[in-house]
């Protein structure tokens, strides 16, 4: 009897446990969310893909990669890139994130893909400069010198809703060679700040004037035309235009492109004659003054000397340019002017 009691409440026992594991097993095949999310929870419309997403967060979450994903839009799916830089997901890592989450979405093809985007704020070369100089000035680093640093197009990418504050460490600087070296972090005040090591140089410094357009030979340079550039000063050649005056008013002799220093063999005075055209010749004298009709033999600006031929008596004189289409007979040379 105690036999038959024992078999008994094994097998009941084997049943119980059966009946356990098949609903266990049901469970686990149920959509991540099941029929037991209720109505609030579930999205208020058809869900749809962002094709460009930009984020400003450490963490993407679901409502960065599916519009009317419901109360579940919070639920973190991946990291962000790094400021600045971008990821982008395929449709079969979208698919599966969706599945996941339980929501209605399949791509529309295989090449269906999201771009994120991690928004930033971008920390210039000057601003990095900036940063260095006011550390090299505590070490005793002449004001007079500006530095610059190995590489010249060093920029950073920082997270947008973070200060950019910069923050320059472990300086070391010498005075005879004018080379430093430091470490950069930024953004100063975030434990996940970035770190860079810099090296870079103090130049003697100058300002000088530069084209700020293209501009084409014989077109007139005007204050308009000028802004200033910091340069250094072993770059300047001996001949190069340190000062405004030295520009304005004059015209290029060829094409000048823009951003870059003008000598002055690069520049002349206007010209106000030009080869061929008619020339009003003028002789004054004490007691009377002379005019006559000429063509230049050649192109002239203000103060050149050049010949024109009187068209009346075919005579060549020598007469100095004092204005457009204007020239005045320096010597008595009245029979050439008859």
């Amino acid at each position: 009897m105690k036999t038959t009691t024992f078999i008994f409440m094994l097998v009941a026992g084997l049943l119980l446990m059966l009946t356990s594991t098949v609903d266990a097993s049901s469970d686990v095949q149920l959509p991540f969310i099941g029929t037991e999310e209720s109505d609030a929870n579930l999205p208020a419309g058809p869900v749809a893909l962002n094709p460009q997403v930009l984020v400003a967060d450490d963490i993407i979450v679901l409502g960065d990669l599916f519009m009317n994903a419901g109360k579940k839009a919070g639920k973190a799916v991946a990291y962000s890139p790094q400021p600045g830089r971008k990821t982008i997901y395929d449709a079969k890592w979208l698919y599966r994130v969706a599945r996941y989450f339980g929501l209605d979405w399949k791509p529309a093809s295989s090449r269906e893909r999201i771009v994120i985007t991690r928004d930033s704020v971008t920390v210039g070369y000057r601003d990095i400069l900036d940063a260095i100089m006011m550390a090299l000035s505590d070490e005793g680093a002449p004001d007079d010198l500006l530095a610059e640093l190995s590489n010249r197009n060093m920029q950073l990418y920082l997270p947008a809703n973070i200060f950019p504050e910069i923050a320059v460490e472990n300086l070391v600087y010498d005075k005879r060679s004018q080379r430093f070296s430091a470490v950069i972090i930024a953004p100063a005040s975030s434990p996940d700040a970035q770190r860079h090591r810099v090296t870079g140089k103090l130049y003697q410094m100058v300002d000088v004037p530069v084209l700020n357009r293209n501009i084409l030979a014989g077109e007139l340079i005007t204050q308009d035309d000028i802004e200033w550039q910091t340069m250094r000063m072993e770059k300047i050649s001996r001949d190069t235009i340190t000062t405004f005056d030295g520009i304005v008013g004059m015209s290029p002799r060829r094409g000048l492109r823009s951003g870059f220093s003008i000598r002055t063999t690069e520049i002349q005075s206007p010209v106000l004659v030009k080869k061929k055209s008619l020339v009003t010749i003028v002789l004054e004298h004490e007691f009377m003054t002379l005019t006559a009709k000429g063509r230049a033999m050649q192109s002239g600006s203000m103060g050149d000397v050049i010949s024109i031929t009187n068209s009346q008596s075919n005579q060549i004189v020598d007469a100095e340019i004092v204005g457009p289409g204007r020239a005045v007979v320096r010597t008595l040379s009245l029979v050439a002017m008859n």
